[in-house]
């Protein structure tokens, strides 16, 4: 039988797209390091539909690959050159269950949009705490499959901080549900931490719950100028204790960074704090009423006077507060409009960062002086975004050559003092060969053998995290 007739056979004629032009946008990943090949995106709108789907996989041996918002870093979310490995778009799984404001949760599925899961949790005077830059565009099952962190890690977690239950289809179709709302439940295994984080290589996720909090009530936010990353480690410890710890963003831009939004990025303007040679965006929250931005002055003043901090300015407006998050989140967008870029997102114990900075700098002009680094990041949970941009005249084949001796040397000093080469991102494609060379032997043993227990015949987007034996 053809191949989109039986799987319009099994999802309905919408749930099957085959027009080259209608499959297009699921085949390339967001950073267009990859161009994959498919017969068809299938895309379940139930539960049931999804466990008859992979069944059919599983019969078949049909390999597939989950893709939720297509936003990632790896191309965890892209089919290979194949042409056999369906797209599973989760985009239509996209409902709100249940909201629960007295257990502080909700039930959502796994093609919901980050913002919508937001919105919904606000709706009921609650607030989710996971914040991208993607949120708009990410779903959920994504953040959930890449253990997503973003800006609010310092107070909140990682996505699987926030994750409660889970409701996953396994390679065979049958239902794992452990939807519970418990935040204590010490019955066996955390069967649900296997699949945060797995990318998609374990089964597919359908529904989450999550963990709300209280609204927020209350907040302060300030663009801070500082001499070097030093100061920035300082002044987090005095915040957190000055502050109750309520600083919920810690953010560290450099001034090149700056420069280059304000350059590239239309509708962005200056902080208007004293020019330096690194910036801080630190905002604190609470659920509370009551005057953080008096909290926040005040140790900003006694930091202004101790000389940690050059100068500072506080939000006076929301649209104030927006302007200075626009600066921040859009690093990424002048990186690209300005040129070619190399890309490194790694952890460092917060302590350590100074160091890390100070000597991967020094790597970066001894083994890529045709381009220039633009380090920043969530400094208040160790997380860098440690990348360089091609300098204006370099040559672009010369630049993209120095990526792999300069990632060596990179995650080697990560690696020296205790961090992470993937802090957020996760592993994709893209970082298969780095797991391999910096797992514990018996990490990478253990993690082989339960993708063998779950995907036998490892049909669960091949080839990412692990390698596909015999590749």
């Amino acid at each position: 039988m053809d191949l989109a007739v039986r799987l319009r056979e099994l999802l309905g004629p919408e749930g099957v797209l085959t027009a080259p032009a209608d499959i297009a946008p699921y085949l390339v990943d967001h950073r267009r390091l990859y161009q994959g090949a498919s017969p068809a995106v299938v895309a379940p709108a139930s539960v049931a539909d999804l466990q008859r789907l992979l069944a059919w996989c599983s019969e078949t041996a049909t390999p597939v690959v989950p893709q939720g918002g297509n936003t990632g870093y790896c191309g965890g979310a892209t089919p290979d050159e194949s042409g056999r490995q369906l797209v599973l778009s989760l985009r239509r799984l996209n409902r709100v269950r249940a909201v629960d404001p007295a257990n502080f949760c909700l039930t959502v599925e796994a093609g919901c949009l980050l913002a919508q899961v937001q919105a919904a949790a606000a709706a009921a005077n609650r607030y989710f705490p996971l914040s991208l830059g993607s949120e708009g565009s990410c779903q959920i099952g994504g953040n959930l499959a890449t253990n997503a962190g973003g800006t609010s890690v310092l107070r909140y977690g990682m996505t699987r901080d926030l994750t409660l239950g889970l409701e996953v289809v396994l390679a065979d179709g049958r239902l794992l549900s452990s939807l519970s709302p418990l935040r204590k439940d010490n019955t066996g295994y955390d069967l649900k931490g296997l699949f945060v984080g797995s990318e998609g290589t374990l089964g597919v996720i359908s529904a989450a719950c999550l963990k709300l909090y209280p609204a927020q009530r209350s907040t302060a936010t300030a663009w801070v100028s500082i001499a070097d990353p030093a100061a920035a480690i300082q002044l987090l410890g005095r915040l957190r204790e000055g502050s109750g710890d309520r600083a919920s963003s810690f953010e560290l831009v450099p001034h090149v960074a700056l420069e280059l939004v304000l350059a590239h990025v239309p509708a962005t303007r200056s902080p208007g704090t004293a020019h330096a040679p690194w910036y801080l965006l630190i905002e604190l929250t609470s659920s509370a009423s009551e005057d953080l931005q008096a909290v926040l002055e005040a140790a900003l003043g006694r930091a202004i006077e101790s000389g940690l901090v050059q100068d500072a300015a506080v939000a006076r407006s929301e649209q104030q507060r927006a302007d200075f998050w626009r600066l921040r989140e859009s690093v990424p967008e002048a990186q690209r409009r300005a040129g070619g870029s190399l890309k490194h997102d790694v952890s460092i114990p917060v302590a350590a960062m100074p160091e890390f900075i100070l000597r991967g700098a020094r790597l970066v002009e001894q083994l890529a002086p045709e381009g220039y680094l633009i380090a920043y990041g969530h400094v208040g949970d160790g997380n860098l975004h440690f990348n360089l941009n091609q300098r204006p005249g370099a040559d672009s084949a010369a630049f993209h050559a120095r990526e792999a001796p300069l990632k060596r040397a990179i995650h080697d000093l990560v690696a020296e003092l205790s961090g992470s080469f993937s802090a957020e991102h996760g592993i994709g494609r893209l970082k298969v060969g780095e797991l391999e060379r910096y797992a514990q032997p018996l990490e990478l043993e253990l993690m082989r053998g339960i993708k063998r227990l779950l995907d036998p015949q490892g049909i669960m987007n091949p080839g990412k995290v692990l390698r596909r034996p015999g590749s």
